[in-house]
């Protein structure tokens, strides 16, 4: 039996290995509607194995426990082959992940071989689990049990979600413009990207995105933004007024390999020579390409105070950003207004450097990077939407603008003030010379020292929402809540009527001014969503003072935190882990189930209405 568990262990690492560098790093599954399916035998494969790595690590199976664990056994065959047609059908895979998935099939049969002679002595023997146990191999199937039953119920979470588009989650609201622009923007999906589709959206503007994956673009955006692969499926005739360039692989995220540097260049250039192949054929140019640089230009300065007039520093990334802005200037021979924005580090709720830092800092692993002396240059991601719009609509405005906030900080301040507004202490420092034997040139971006001030911004009249730092990430960290103005429910159906009930009657007993509307006279006003009826029916939606539209478990929250008798329930709700699971009851078993009733309802209804007929 150690031979068996050797071989299971094996298995393991190669499955945790195609589970993190595959399905998670390159392909992105959990984030993939159409990976839904895929997610789904993931987990029914990652609940069987935790099952039979704990079962098989301190029983012995007889009789006909034994022949249940075969029956288990044939099962996880049956739905890794059904995994692998899934795999094949909806996605191409890479040769590491095909060749990975030959030796894991090669080692699965070795597996079984040296087995089954030990399954079919158990099968003879009588019926009974009997206890027992294989010493440190035991402990070993005991740690990957428990690893793959978390990764099955974190890949059940994403089935969850991924079921309702996240357009649905958190609806855009198409805003009315009299003249509306058309925008083409690249990157749209990202930290930045999302933020401005969604401010361009709001103000009245037709917004086109580029995006490398339509599928998750149109998930993220719904009905109200065009969505596009390919900049060659845009006409020649089509009428463009601003793009904004975005795009770029990530700094962060790993070490700058050979291959990883070569896909900094291309994400950023290559898109910027097909912008600019995609401006020549058009009949009207744009007026304006607004592109996104960085602070990086500048290089490691010290405590230099950097303008737009200052030059470019030595090094890689001042090295990448000058080729990247250099190859946008052929489109001011066709016409077309240049801009560059030379962002720093941009700080909002959900993404960027906080999404990173943050879950740090709360379990106290807030750290001084290096000497903490070094300058960073940040911006709130309200400021810089708020700066890319100025700079579209103003004329006057060419060449480079430094899109950071006038109170750069240093390292050592900007990670106190971070611990300072979420009450963590700040107890450790990590040398530099660690951060470059770990991380490699990656440690640039967070050892440079680059005190930037934006004085182009600032000569233009553009004013910062957020000119200091704390004040920024209390807003951030603590946002104020938009309350709740506007629930919209659907009341035919009879436990939806009753649970608003609850709420309708609470919100008149403290004086809540909280509107509870039928579906039916929503239309008109959720229109603007991009919502029909049959998206209404299956969610519950609220709408708070700041016109914002939220659904599931979010709409749940924001009504309970409004009301008395259930605020102790919203705070309990949003505890990470009951929070997960909330939605996760929500999206996979309270809406299918109320909706399918429903539906069963309403057509047994008119069935009575046309035979009554």
């Amino acid at each position: 039996m150690n031979t068996v568990l050797i071989i299971f262990c094996v298995q393991c690492l190669l499955g945790a290995f195609d589970n993190l560098w595959h399905h998670e790093i390159q392909a992105g599954l959990p984030r993939r509607r159409t990976a839904r399916k895929e997610l789904a035998l993931h987990t029914a494969r990652e609940l069987l194995y935790s099952l039979v790595f704990f079962g098989v690590a301190w029983w012995r199976w007889e009789g006909g426990w034994t022949a249940l664990l075969i029956a288990v056994l044939a099962i996880e065959i049956v739905v890794t082959m059904w995994d692998f047609v899934e795999e094949d059908r909806t996605r191409r895979l890479p040769p590491l992940e095909r060749v990975l998935h030959t030796v894991m099939a090669l080692n699965y049969g070795a597996l079984l071989a040296v087995w089954a002679p030990l399954l079919r002595q158990w099968l003879q023997a009588p019926a009974g689990l009997e206890r027992t146990s294989y010493g440190l191999l035991s402990w070993a199937m005991t740690f990957f049990a428990a690893g793959v039953l978390l990764w099955g119920l974190r890949d059940l979470y994403a089935v969850a979600r991924l079921g309702v588009p996240e357009w649905q989650r958190h609806p855009l609201r198409a805003g009315r413009k009299p003249q509306p622009r058309t925008v083409l923007v690249t990157g749209g999906t990202g930290f930045v990207g999302s933020a401005l589709v969604r401010s361009l959206v709001g103000g009245g503007d037709r917004v086109i995105v580029l995006s490398r994956d339509p599928e998750r673009a149109r998930d993220r955006f719904g009905p109200l933004v065009e969505v596009i692969g390919d900049l060659d499926h845009v006409d020649a005739a089509r009428s463009i007024h601003a793009v904004v360039h975005l795009a770029g692989e990530p700094l962060a995220g790993g070490r700058w390999t050979t291959a990883r540097r070569l896909r900094f260049r291309d994400s950023r250039v290559g898109t910027t020579e097909r912008l600019i192949a995609l401006m020549t054929r058009l009949r009207r140019k744009p007026q304006v390409l607004v592109c996104a640089s960085a602070t990086g230009y500048y290089g490691n300065r010290g405590d230099e105070v950097l303008d737009e007039s200052s030059g470019a520093g030595a090094g890689y990334l001042p090295d990448l950003t000058w080729t990247c802005e250099h190859a946008a200037t052929p489109v001011r021979a066709l016409g077309v207004r240049l801009c560059h924005l030379r962002i720093g580090y941009v700080l909002g709720a959900g993404g960027g450097m906080l999404g990173a830092l943050i879950p740090a800092v709360r379990i106290g692993g807030g750290a001084v990077l290096g000497n903490g002396r070094q300058w960073m240059s940040w911006i709130h991601l309200r400021d810089l939407v708020r700066l890319i719009e100025h700079v579209m609509i103003r004329p006057d405005i060419e060449g480079t603008l430094n899109a950071v906030a006038p109170a750069a900080a240093t390292q050592r301040a900007f990670t106190r003030a971070l611990a300072s507004v979420m009450h963590r202490p700040v107890l450790l420092r990590l040398p530099g010379a660690l951060l470059y034997m770990l991380l490699g040139g990656m440690a640039e971006l967070l050892l440079a020292s680059q005190k930037v001030v934006p004085l182009r911004a600032l000569a233009s009249g553009f004013r910062f929402e957020f000119d200091d730092l704390e004040p920024a990430l209390s807003d951030i960290l603590r946002p104020h809540g938009s309350g709740v103005r506007t629930v919209y429910a659907n009341y035919d159906c009879p436990v939806c009527n009753a649970e608003m009930a609850r709420y309708r009657h609470a919100a008149e007993r403290c004086g809540a001014a909280i509107e509870f509307v039928p579906l039916a006279s929503t239309l008109p006003e959720t229109a603007a969503f991009g919502l029909t009826e049959a998206d209404l029916q299956r969610r519950l939606f609220v709408q708070g003072r700041d016109g914002e539209l939220r659904s599931g478990m979010d709409a749940f929250i924001a009504i309970w935190s409004r009301l008395p008798g259930f605020r102790m329930l919203s705070v309990i709700a949003r505890v990470p882990g009951i929070r997960q699971t909330l939605d996760l009851f929500y999206d996979l078993v309270c809406a299918p189930l109320l909706t399918r009733w429903n539906e069963a309802r309403q057509f047994a209804v008119r069935n009575r209405a046309q035979q009554a007929d």
